[in-house]
């Protein structure tokens, strides 16, 4: 009985041991990604778009509204036929532009496709630069830190966003950390 206890002993400490030998590390894509000037680009391409197309279905809200009051003003002086036939222009217009929103701004939207083609090759050269240094390392598990909300503390021993970064072919700056 004695030698069983000492053989479950023995086992659980090696497999307790051999769970505390594993590697672990963590990035901050975020700060990483500050030092790649092809996605700075990429954003600030991304939010002109986002900024022209909110322009546009602005304008066309505006429009919209030019319409309403220009109705609540003639409304008295039109008769029902007139009248129903404003109010379908205005629910149409009002449909067009939400129709219009959803198309560039909803899920799966023009921006969406566009954010896609833009930055997921600039995330893939980050995954692959990521994943040769965790092999590198023989890590076994690289977080991401830059959801401050995930991290409670965080060794910075245990930081390879400068690694990552030089891997990518750039150079660490502090200054960019936040």
């Amino acid at each position: 009985m004695k030698k069983i206890l000492i053989i479950t002993a023995a086992l659980a400490l090696s497999i307790s041991a051999g769970f505390a030998q594993q590697k672990l590390a963590y990035v901050n894509s975020e700060y990483v990604l500050k030092h790649i000037p092809e996605y700075a680009a990429a954003q600030k391409q991304l939010d002109d778009l986002s900024t022209k197309w909110q322009e546009e279905v602005d304008a066309k809200f505006e429009e919209i509204e030019r319409l309403y009051k220009a109705y609540q003003n003639d409304q008295t002086l039109l008769n029902d036929d007139m009248r129903r036939r404003r109010e379908d222009e205005i629910v149409n217009k009002e449909r067009e532009v939400k129709d219009l929103q959803r198309k560039r701004f909803g899920f799966e939207g023009e921006l969406f496709k566009q954010r896609s083609q833009l930055i997921q090759p600039i995330q893939q050269r980050l995954t692959k630069a990521i994943q040769d240094i965790a092999a590198a390392e023989s890590l076994d598990l690289i977080l991401d830190r830059s959801t401050e909300a995930t991290f409670l503390f965080a060794n910075p021993a245990l930081d390879k966003s400068n690694a990552v970064i030089t891997k990518l072919g750039f150079k660490p700056d502090p200054k960019l950390a936040d």
